[in-house]
């Protein structure tokens, strides 16, 4: 069996938007639509689990749609075709080609050991948009924006990269972290 590669970039989420219909009664849809819930007092959508693949749609009255929860780029014109599948089943009508795609990738990568985040901070804060306040949030904030992703860094060396749209974006902005670290002597 093979051992995984701790350092390996891993999709999280994939969060993808649009619009699959002029417009929607959520009452009617919530009351139609098996698996659909309706509570505007906690949500102003309605909400759809769905199993393949296991997603959750977020459906609101404009007939724009957010699915979230997607774990490949494959993924994603199944759970539209699913979600417009399951609408026009409840003779809801639908766009005959949505217009979704993706908003936002969120993926995880390690970087093999534990950080300095103040000595990060320190060395990176003239070049690069960082933020670091760890009485707020644990974690070293980076921007950059070619590609636009953000990192969180933890002093653990775990990292979450968001913001991308593709995979790429995400390798290719942690390639980009990886050489602004290496003039940097991240360990603690």
């Amino acid at each position: 069996m093979k051992e995984r590669d701790p350092h390996l970039l891993k999709i999280e989420n994939i969060v993808v938007s649009g619009s699959v219909a002029d417009s929607f009664d959520l009452k009617s849809l919530s009351g139609t639509v098996p698996g659909c819930t309706l509570d505007p007092k906690k949500f102003p959508g309605a909400v759809l689990h769905m199993q393949d693949p296991r997603s959750v749609a977020l459906i609101f009255a404009s007939g724009r749609v957010v699915i979230t929860g997607l774990l490949t780029p494959e993924d994603v014109p199944v759970a539209v075709r699913n979600l417009v599948a399951a609408l026009t089943c409840a003779d809801i009508p639908c766009h005959n080609e949505p217009q979704v795609g993706i908003k936002n990738m969120v993926c995880s990568y390690n970087l093999g050991s534990p950080c300095n985040l103040t000595r990060i901070m320190i060395a990176l804060m003239d070049t690069e948009n960082i933020e670091y306040e760890p009485e707020v949030f644990p974690g070293l904030v980076c921007r950059i924006t070619d590609p636009k992703v953000v990192f969180l860094l933890f002093s653990s060396g775990k990292t979450i990269i968001t913001g991308g749209r593709c995979r790429e974006d995400a390798v290719r902005g942690v390639e980009i972290l990886k050489k602004k670290l290496s003039i940097v002597d991240i360990k603690e």
